[in-house]
């Protein structure tokens, strides 16, 4: 895990780089450095909105008497988009602005709930059951 993780704070940065540097050459970097100030902008007015509307779900949800588990996951998920939309790059944009539009959202929900369950399903199968209380005699 902590291998996979090295790895991808590695070469994230690096794919960054490479792109704000081919991009930079063809559209100039005066040009360069607003397209990235831009999208931060568009993307945290962007989680700002969904955001919002996923609050007023949430809290209209738990006004029905229902558990708001959509809503948290979608939370989630505006959340990392926040973080990677203002990080500078334009790989992490990319991969904010699909998770903050809704249409698109939903769709790496559904992925993301697949693995989840597969996930699940395996560590309940493997883990042996526990093991039974003491016997204590009174």
């Amino acid at each position: 895990m902590f291998g996979k993780l090295l790895l991808l704070f590695l070469i994230i940065p690096v794919i960054e780089l490479i792109l704000l540097i081919k991009i930079g050459t063809v559209i100039g970097t005066f040009n360069t450095i607003l397209l990235v100030i831009g999208t931060a902008f568009i993307g945290a007015y962007l989680v700002k909105t969904e955001g919002l509307n996923v609050m007023q779900r949430f809290q209209g949800n738990l006004n029905h008497g229902i558990f708001p588990a959509e809503e948290i996951f979608d939370g989630a998920m505006i959340l990392v988009a926040g973080a990677l939309l203002v990080t500078p790059g334009i790989l992490t944009d990319i991969v904010g602005f699909v998770l903050v539009i809704p249409p698109t959202r939903a769709v790496i929900k559904k992925f993301i709930r697949k693995f989840v369950e597969k996930r699940i399903v395996k560590v309940n199968i493997n883990q042996p059951p526990p093991p039974p209380p003491p016997y204590i005699d009174v």
